[in-house]
């Protein structure tokens, strides 16, 4: 992947809900969010990422790391990568 990282799942699933990408690189253990619009007419991706999306994501990012465990002390966060048509922006530390 770009800039350095790997991904380390792509849909994981719980019983709570699921994390789109989880990828690790630089330090980091980033959970994020993807959503998709085929155009942005009516506001871009990122928009639905609320409260409530952010919240569930905080609680499945926690299950992740109690079923995983990392081995070492890593930072955590979240990022939402908005896809309009073919471009993807990705906003790091959006939450």
């Amino acid at each position: 992947m770009r800039h350095g990282y790997r991904v380390v799942a792509r849909n994981w699933r719980c019983a709570a809900g699921e994390i789109d990408l989880i990828v690790s690189g630089q330090g980091w253990l980033v959970f994020c969010e993807v959503k998709a619009r085929a155009s942005a007419d009516f506001g871009g991706p990122e928009g639905a990422v609320g409260w409530a999306k952010q919240r569930r994501l905080r609680r499945l990012a926690a299950a992740w790391l109690a079923e995983h465990r990392p081995a070492h002390l890593v930072d955590v966060r979240f990022d939402v990568a908005a896809v309009v048509g073919a471009k993807v922006r990705v906003i790091e530390n959006a939450f």
